[in-house]
């Protein structure tokens, strides 16, 4: 299942999505309110991203939680980044929780895409392609891990978690090109395992690209590679593109796609024994025959 929905109009196509964050599932209850609005829209922008969308509007549903110190930083947070993106909020719903309960916050943005342009999703992906990411993965969970040990250095990684950047113009740029194209929310492996399966082909990762303070604070073993892989919560883009296509700039070159099915990982010029989990997962997981363990 795709991550947005397409509805097409005589005059554009309009690219809708939803995201929910949970109080103590996809941020920690002490985060500030402010980064937890924030990333709410930044999630749902990434969403956009992935289909090579312009913001148009959003709709938000708030659930109050009888601390208007905490509603005010929210929405102060919400409005920055709406500003930011061009995101007007234009209705949506608000409710009140009863005491304690963890708070439930959920934003439906909207997106269009001009009429007859090709919108990527992550089916289409072709033996032969080449699969490419827009920047580093795991400083986002290498930032939760810190905030859990109650440390904030270094602040990229604490940044990368709180306020991920959503890559809208550059998905604006791959999307006419890209076979298929989806953005790393549950994890590199478990996303690529997705793309392949939704492609009927098979994928083979063969760098998992780290940033500096990443690595600094992990190393740069395989061990830290498949941890970077698996932690989620990266907001960047995943796209195939035919072996012919130029790439854009900001594009990392990670793998291949290749007859066959499921995914598989070589390392260093050696094959990967794929690690147990691949990344977060909302429900079952993976089916065996999607896991090409060597």
């Amino acid at each position: 299942m795709d991550d947005a929905a397409l509805l097409a109009t005589s005059g554009e196509q309009l690219v809708l999505t939803a995201d929910t964050l949970v109080e103590g599932v996809h941020y920690l209850p002490g985060d500030p309110p402010e980064t937890v609005g924030w990333k709410l829209a930044a999630v749902n922008l990434s969403d956009l991203a992935a289909k090579g969308a312009t913001p148009r509007a959003c709709m938000l549903n708030y659930a109050l939680a009888g601390d208007t110190h905490w509603d005010a930083a929210f929405l102060d947070g919400l409005a920055e980044v709406l500003d930011r993106y061009a995101l007007p909020l234009i209705g949506g719903d608000t409710v009140a929780l009863p005491a304690g309960a963890p708070r439930v916050l959920s934003l439906t943005a909207i997106g269009s895409v001009p009429a007859g342009r090709r919108v990527p999703d992550r089916a289409g992906a072709r033996p032969g392609d080449i699969i490419y990411i827009s920047g580093p993965v795991g400083d986002a969970g290498a930032g939760l891990a810190l905030l859990r040990e109650d440390e904030e250095e270094p602040a990229s990684l604490v940044a990368a978690y709180r306020t991920p950047t959503p890559d809208l113009a550059l998905g604006q740029v791959l999307a006419p090109q890209a076979t298929a194209m989806m953005d790393v929310s549950d994890g590199l492996l478990i996303d690529a395992c997705r793309m392949a399966e939704a492609s009927g082909c098979a994928i083979e990762i063969t760098a998992i690209p780290l940033s500096a303070d990443y690595a600094d604070l992990h190393g740069l073993s395989v061990v830290g590679r498949l941890a970077a892989a698996t932690a989620g919560d990266d907001y960047v883009l995943l796209a195939a593109l035919p072996a012919d296509s130029p790439a854009p700039d900001g594009l990392i070159a990670i793998g291949r796609c290749m007859t066959g099915a499921g995914l598989s990982v070589v390392l260093d010029g050696a094959p990967v024994t794929l690690p147990d989990r691949l990344g977060y997962e909302h429900g079952p997981g993976l089916s065996p025959d999607l896991r090409n363990h060597p």
